[in-house]
């Protein structure tokens, strides 16, 4: 069975091969990702990860492959109530992400999309982590901005880089903040190990 990653994240390609041998195919998804009007961070995460499957499934189709194969997607929203916040593109977004997570919780949703073509099944499955952040000091976002670790990360940063030193509680998954919730991908894995052996 040939395994696709619909992702251009390295991240989530690493944290795969910690759980597993199985050879993984990249293909990057080419989605619009922006927010509906009133959408809220849950459903816009669960549709972007389904517009991620559906882009990669057209790509796999147009290549004429008739093997048997999985996709797998995935798209984490950091939101602070119904705010989702912005994937920061640059230090000004770093900084609002800082200003607006500073001494609260806050949401991470990690949406996650299979597709396996033996069955002709689509699996759709979310994580929802809360962490909270301590009170930032002007000093602790101006080192956060110059840790250059926010930039490209939804909600401006990575749970696993400098910003991990701003975290009090985590209530959930942490690989789901990372962006690949391994709990899901091995029950996934495991199910797709079962249906191969009947």
């Amino acid at each position: 069975m040939r395994f696709i990653l619909g992702s251009s994240s390295e991240s989530r390609k690493m944290m795969f091969q910690r759980i597993s041998d199985i050879e993984l195919e990249i293909i990057s998804p080419e989605i619009n990702e922006d927010v509906l009007k009133g959408e809220k961070p849950r459903s816009y995460a669960i549709r972007m990860a389904n517009e991620k499957l559906d882009a990669v499934m057209k790509k796999v189709s147009s290549e004429g492959f008739n093997g048997d194969f999985c996709i797998i997607c995935c798209d984490t929203v950091c939101a602070r109530g119904r705010i989702i916040l912005p994937k920061a593109e640059n230090n000004d977004d770093v900084r609002y992400c800082m200003q607006i997570l500073s001494g609260r919780k806050h949401d991470v949703f990690t949406a996650v999309s299979v597709y396996i073509s033996s069955k002709k099944k689509k699996i759709r499955k979310i994580s929802h982590t809360k962490v909270k952040f301590k009170r930032l000091m002007d000093k602790d976002i101006a080192d956060m901005v110059r840790s250059g670790d926010g930039v490209g990360k939804a909600g401006g940063y990575g749970i696993n880089g400098f910003a991990e030193s701003f975290i009090i509680s985590i209530n959930g998954s942490y690989s789901g903040i990372v962006g690949f919730p391994l709990y899901i991908i091995r029950g996934i894995l495991t199910y797709i190990e079962n249906i191969r052996r009947k």
